[in-house]
């Protein structure tokens, strides 16, 4: 998982595998915390082109940030979600 200091210097030039990276790394912070909505929301993220992969990522943001305790989960998404600008 990322060092404790990458939000100091979020990365934004993640490319489609270096997301999809990341989110599997976020869904499997999910599976620990129980959040099973979460996880079915990243379900298959591997296998998903960019047009499929952007929305899922705005809508699990969405989602958890009604959930203040998990910020650590929240703040992944949003560098994902930074990054969505380079999907191709």
């Amino acid at each position: 998982m990322p060092s404790e200091y990458e939000t100091l210097r979020w990365p934004t030039n993640l490319d489609h595998a270096g997301m999809v990276e990341r989110l599997v790394k976020v869904r499997a912070m999910a599976v620990e915390s129980g959040l099973t909505e979460l996880v079915e929301r990243l379900a298959k993220v591997e296998d998903l082109p960019a047009a499929e992969l952007g929305p899922k990522v705005i809508a699990a943001l969405n989602w958890i940030q009604e959930k203040p305790e998990y910020s650590d989960i929240t703040t992944q998404l949003a560098m994902v979600a930074m990054n969505l600008k380079n999907l191709k």
